[in-house]
């Protein structure tokens, strides 16, 4: 019965806690920065609650997420890709020159839709061999992530110039551009392609192993080791995953814009970033949630669509980016120093309190040699 109670006890003792409970950790402050933001763009920017802007942001909001993603999974393992622009520029023209070679764009109704999986397929294919360039790279060749990244975003970005002449790419299907363009159930696909990709991505990162091994390789790669986690595997299978997803967002880029660009998206890099660190991804590996890179990417959507309502410049939307970013950072670090310092006041308690002990010791024992030194006498 006692027992019975104490659940009972435990159920209904923190029933305020309950969605707080539901949410995975260091999510509940960025529900309450989004939900404040949300506000403030709402009062300053009257029409930012309208549905043709809501849909607008949906649309927007679907490529940065999945970028934002790329680089929260790499930083899982305590590295980064920058070459997810370039990946995601490389796939998407390649999807688009088979277009131009298959005609897919005057094609039948049937032959567009079967061309269009081939295409995609194929395009989705370059961005897993970019990221097993990638992964073979830093695992076998034991360069630094970020800099065989940085070499192959220049890699990737120069062979895209150099087949396009630096030009875009047209003459892609309707049944390919719906991807980018039309609605499911009011909802833009492309948000709903983004929502699947960071769904099927939180799910392999909490209930699959291999999300496990890459939280415990970016925590501490030699414990992962001994533990018998095959490090070497998993970091390349997570440069892989990393290349395939900025082929999605590639594709979604192409579809919604209606044409493959060598020189895409020059400023996502940055803003990718901000959002995966905004989100709680901790640069130096071994932590996140992709919940809080969903929520940091709405949030700065949404801070983006306000400053657009409002006729601000986009520079100034750039130097926000910066300052959220010092500040995530400066917060972070400043929590660390802060347990730390709990730390090390506790330590100097605990030594405090031995050393009062001690001298009671040792005053104890004067006090007993004096009384033996009196009684002799």
């Amino acid at each position: 019965m006692s027992a019975t109670v104490g659940a009972a006890q435990q159920r209904g003792a923190t029933p305020r806690a309950g969605f707080k409970a539901r949410l995975p950790k260091g999510v509940t402050g960025l529900v309450g920065f989004a939900l404040a933001v949300t506000l403030v763009c709402a009062l300053a920017a009257p029409r930012f609650t309208s549905v043709a802007n809501v849909q607008s942001m949906a649309f927007q909001v679907a490529e940065i997420g999945l970028l934002s993603l790329v680089i929260a999974v790499s930083m899982y393992t305590a590295g980064i890709d920058l070459s997810l622009v370039s990946v995601a520029n490389l796939a998407a023209l390649v999807t688009a020159q088979l277009f131009v070679l298959t005609d897919a764009a005057t094609a039948d109704a049937g032959t567009a839709v079967l061309l269009t999986v081939l295409c995609a397929a194929a395009g989705l294919a370059v961005g897993a061999g970019c990221g097993a360039i990638n992964g073979l790279i830093i695992t076998k060749l034991r360069v630094s992530p970020i800099l065989a990244t940085l070499g192959t975003m220049q890699l990737f970005n120069g062979i895209a110039i150099g087949w396009t002449s630096g030009e875009s790419v047209y003459g892609m299907p309707d049944a390919f551009l719906a991807l980018g363009t039309q609605y499911l159930i009011g909802i833009p696909v492309p948000f709903v392609v983004f929502a699947i990709a960071a769904t099927l991505i939180a799910v392999l990162m909490a209930k699959r192993p291999l999300g496990f091994r890459i939280y415990v390789l970016g925590s501490n790669p030699e414990a992962s080791r001994f533990a018998g986690v095959p490090n070497t595997r998993v970091l390349f299978a997570t440069y892989v995953l990393c290349g395939v997803i900025s082929a999605i967002a590639g594709l979604v880029i192409a579809a919604r814009s209606a044409s493959a660009s060598p020189d895409y998206g020059g400023s996502y890099l940055l803003l990718a970033i901000v959002i995966a660190v905004l989100g709680g991804t901790n640069p130096n590996g071994g932590s996140g949630t992709v919940l809080g890179v969903v929520i940091a990417a709405v949030t700065l959507q949404m801070v983006s669509s306000t400053f657009n309502l409002l006729g601000l410049s986009q520079f100034t939307y750039q130097v926000v980016q910066g300052v959220i970013l010092i500040a995530v950072m400066g917060i972070g670090l400043l929590s660390k120093s802060w347990n730390l310092g709990k730390v090390v006041a506790r330590l100097a308690g605990i030594a405090e309190s031995r050393a009062g002990a001690g001298d009671a010791e040792s005053k104890r024992g004067e006090s007993a040699t004096e009384v033996k030194e009196s009684a002799n006498d």
